[in-house]
């Protein structure tokens, strides 16, 4: 196998679609121009025009919204296998940010690119509508989580969706999983303070649910966490192939 096809990307449209090798060899296309980019100087920013579009192969982002009074807002987190501001190449202006958690490898593509292999391939052009809309699935259930769900079930829902992410590229699962986020990031994320955060993992250790430190989240209970979060990842559609 080539590293396209065992690629993160590769992994997580192969959920939606069974790709061939002549759908998989347009997917390599895409992948020409990796670059590495470290922590600090955003990828995309906001207001930006004429921007680049990326594919996420090594690393974590974290995609904001700036306010008028300088603060931010995290919207998602990037993992491998997603894409970085593909809906900013329809668009005229970049309407947020992307920012590297640490040093990244990410593959650029310009919009002539992306909409020529999508003429290509209808199949492909629907494996990358389906992404695009389950991260469309994603916002809408963090939107609800701010708005509805109490603090600890926000947080625990927030690391099992992670969680299912992370396992779908091959690079997660229900014991746990690596990850670079602060709790200022969870913080910003979630709509809470570092502090309550913390005050919320150390509840969730002490109820021997789970634990985050060192940069490992590892699940002591994760059935039982999945009762506390009331966690349907329905809305992941996980489930297999649509077309195959």
């Amino acid at each position: 196998m080539t590293a396209v096809e065992t690629s993160p990307l590769i992994r997580k449209l192969s959920a939606f679609a069974t790709l061939s090798t002549g759908e998989t060899a347009l997917m390599q296309r895409l992948h020409r121009r990796r670059k590495t980019f470290v922590s600090g100087r955003d990828l995309v920013h906001q207001g930006q025009s004429e921007q680049a579009a990326y594919i996420l192969a090594e690393g974590w982002v974290c995609s904001y919204k700036l306010q008028a009074d300088g603060s931010r807002q995290i919207v998602d987190f990037q993992i491998p296998g997603d894409f970085l501001g593909l809906r900013s190449l329809m668009l005229r202006v970049s309407d947020h940010s992307f920012e590297p958690i640490g040093s990244i490898q990410a593959s650029e593509i310009m919009r002539d690119e992306l909409l020529d292999t999508l003429g290509r391939s209808p199949r492909l052009a629907a494996a990358i509508l389906w992404a695009a809309s389950r991260d469309e699935a994603m916002v809408v259930e963090h939107l609800v989580s701010v708005a509805r769900r109490d603090a600890d079930v926000r947080l625990a829902h927030f690391l099992l969706e992670l969680s299912a992410r992370l396992a779908l590229v091959g690079i997660g699962g229900r014991e746990g999983y690596a990850c670079p986020l602060t709790q200022y990031h969870l913080a910003d994320a979630l709509g809470l303070s570092a502090i309550h955060v913390n005050r919320i993992l150390r509840r969730l250790r002490e109820d021997r649910l789970v634990t985050f430190r060192g940069g490992i989240v590892r699940f002591d209970d994760y059935d039982r966490l999945l009762e506390r979060a009331d966690f349907d990842p329905a809305y992941l559609d996980h489930g297999g192939p649509v077309l195959g």
